[in-house]
C-alpha cells in the first residue's frame, strides 16, 4: 500500500519554502504523491454543513491563507522529479470545465506524466453564491464537465453539446501525456460520490474517515463496480482515514486500499518541515523488503 501526503496550499503549507521542504522531503523518505485541496472561498459564519467533520466545521479559518491547488502543485512539480501530485480536490462545478482541462493538461505536461486530476462536487453553498455558479445540480454539472473535459483531452478539434457547456471544433492544447487520457479521481463519503467513482473516473478519494468506517465504503464501491460491470481492481483507492495509527496498516491495505493518505499541517520554517516530513516517513512508510 502506498502512502501519500495531504499537506500543502493552506497556511503554513503554503510558503514557498514551506511547499519546497516539504515536496523535495516527501519525495526524498518515499511517499507516493502529493495531495492539495481547494476552496475559493471561505466565509466567516457559514450556514452550509462541511460534511468531513462530526461537528459540521471546517476546521481552516477562514482568513487562513489558501493557495490555488494548480498553481501549488505546479510549484511542487518543479521542485521534485518522481513524485506523484494529485488535486484533492478541485471543486470542478465551480469552475469553466474548458479551462480546467487546459490547466491540467498544463500541469500534467510540466510534471512529465505525474499529475492526477481530484475533483469533488462542493459543499459550499456561500462559496457558490459568490463565484455566481448555481449550487443546484453541481452533481449532474460535475458529471458533464468530466465528459467535456476528456473530450478536450482526446480529441482536436473537439465538439461538446451538453446541458450546461457546449463548444464545436475548438482545439485546446496541449494534450495529457497519457495518449490523450489524464487520471480523474473522484472525491466525497457519500454513496453518490462512490457511484461516480466505480461509473466515472479512474479512482476514489475518501476524507477523514473512521479506520471502522473504511470497509463499509469500499465495500459500498464494490458493489457499485459490480453493478455497472466495472473491474473493481482498476480503480485507485485513496483514503485519509481519521483515526489510523501504524498498527492499522495490515488491515486496511486488506480492506482495499492502494493508498493511505497522510493528512497534516508542516511547521513554518523550512528546516522544521523537512524534520516533520521524516518524522512521518519513519512513521508511516514501510521499509521495501
Amino acid at each position: 500500500m502506498r502512502v501519500g501526503l495531504h499537506a500543502l496550499g493552506i497556511g503554513d503549507g503554503a510558503r514557498p519554502e514551506v511547499i519546497r521542504s516539504v515536496a523535495t522531503a516527501a519525495e526524498t523518505h518515499g511517499f507516493a504523491r502529493l495531495w492539495c485541496g481547494e476552496h475559493v472561498v471561505l466565509v466567516d459564519a457559514p450556514v452550509s454543513r462541511y460534511p468531513y467533520s462530526a461537528d459540521g466545521r471546517i476546521a481552516v479559518p477562514a482568513d487562513a491563507d489558501w493557495l490555488d491547488p494548480m498553481l501549488a502543485l505546479t510549484f511542487a512539480a518543479a521542485v521534485t522529479s518522481r513524485i506523484e501530485l494529485a488535486s484533492g480536490v478541485l471543486l470542478l462545478p465551480e469552475h469553466n470545465p474548458v479551462l480546467v482541462a487546459k490547466q491540467a493538461a498544463s500541469l500534467d505536461v510540466l510534471s512529465a506524466g505525474r499529475f492526477s486530476l481530484g475533483v469533488g462536487t462542493g459543499w459550499s453553498a456561500e462559496e457558490f453564491a459568490a463565484l455566481g455558479v448555481p449550487f443546484a445540480k453541481r452533481g449532474r454539472r460535475t458529471e458533464e464537465y468530466l465528459a467535456a473535459m476528456r473530450t478536450l483531452w482526446s480529441q482536436d478539434p473537439a465538439s461538446f453539446t451538453g446541458e450546461f457547456i457546449r463548444f464545436e471544433a475548438i482545439r485546446v492544447n496541449p494534450k495529457p501525456l497519457r495518449g490523450g487520457h489524464l487520471p480523474v479521481v473522484i472525491g466525497g463519503n457519500s454513496d453518490v460520490a462512490l457511484r461516480r467513482a466505480a461509473t466515472l473516473t479512474d479512482g476514489w478519494y475518501g476524507f477523514n474517515i473512521p479506520t471502522a468506517d473504511v470497509p463499509a465504503h469500499i465495500a459500498v464501491l464494490a458493489d457499485e463496480c459490480a453493478r455497472h460491470g466495472r473491474a473493481f481492481d482498476e480503480l485507485t483507492i485513496a483514503v485519509a482515514v481519521s483515526d489510523a495509527t501504524p498498527e492499522h496498516l495490515p488491515a486496511l491495505e486488506a480492506a482495499g486500499i492502494t493508498e493511505l493518505v497522510i493528512v497534516g499541517a508542516p511547521p513554518p520554517t523550512p528546516d522544521a518541515a523537512t524534520t516533520w516530513v521524516t518524522e512521518l516517513a519513519r512513521t508511516w512508510i514501510r521499509p521495501k523488503r
